[in-house]
């Protein structure tokens, strides 16, 4: 893509799975990438790999750094990283906290670090990394289900506020990716996601897709629409049937 070529892009998140494919995809169209993850053990290879620059730290802080190591702008940011978080609603406050400072509040954060340059020169692209549960749900999940509707939410306000003014925001929504987070997910995940689950390069081509037509939600599972209709349209039945999945759930000792 002409519109990726030469840009500065970050992805945070980067040490595997969706991130480093992205990563590896946006190198490949011919952007300058930066790849963060906590430890840089993790990521030194893959800049290597790409011909990165490996910032490692907190996703929520690293947008100066990042700008920095790009030579002073980021064009696309890729807020991928995130927590599997599963639990009830009697999960830990600890976990629900984690939860939200990752799925949601490093989006803000970076979202904050970010404006500011891309609306005084009217341009940037915002990526978020959220989750078809983030659309619809998921069974075993509540921290993740609620967060990642957060993240949607936030990407939703973060493109009907600024869209007129140049930016452009993307919220991938998948259901089963073959990463470490799918089998983070368990019992659920295996009933749910892995029987549909895709390989990473399948969301970056997804992604890639969008930006073409400038499309808001990248469903890399297509299917993911109907359903989100069917919640919208008729949310009894649609929650009749997620129950009904619980239960099956439940019966094959999950819960």
């Amino acid at each position: 893509m002409d519109t990726v070529r030469g840009a500065g892009v970050v992805v945070t998140g980067a040490a595997g799975g969706i991130g480093a494919a992205l990563a590896r995809r946006f190198a490949a169209e011919g952007a300058r990438v930066v790849v963060n993850d906590l430890d840089l053990a993790r990521i030194g290879p893959l800049a290597e790999e790409i011909g990165g620059v490996a910032v490692a730290g907190d996703a929520s802080g690293i947008v100066d750094t990042a700008r920095d190591a790009l030579g002073g702008a980021v064009d696309v940011y890729c807020a991928n990283a995130g927590l599997a978080s599963p639990g009830d609603a009697f999960a830990d406050e600890e976990v629900w906290a984690a939860a939200w400072d990752v799925n949601v509040m490093a989006h803000v954060r970076a979202a904050r670090a970010l404006l500011p340059d891309w609306l005084e020169r009217g341009g940037g692209r915002f990526v978020a990394t959220a989750s078809a549960a983030g659309l619809l749900t998921m069974i075993g999940a509540a921290p993740y289900s609620v967060t990642k509707h957060g993240a949607v939410a936030f990407a939703e306000w973060l493109s009907l506020t600024y869209r007129h003014r140049g930016v452009k925001v993307h919220a991938i929504c998948p259901q089963g990716v073959r990463t470490d987070m799918l089998t983070a997910a368990g019992s659920a995940g295996e009933l749910v996601l892995a029987p549909g689950a895709i390989e990473p390069q399948d969301v970056a081509d997804a992604l890639f897709d969008a930006m073409e037509a400038d499309r808001f939600l990248v469903l890399p599972h297509p299917e993911v629409a109907g359903y989100y209709q069917a919640r919208a349209t008729d949310p009894d039945r649609w929650m009749g049937g997620m129950n009904r999945l619980q239960r099956t759930w439940e019966e094959a000792g999950g819960a």
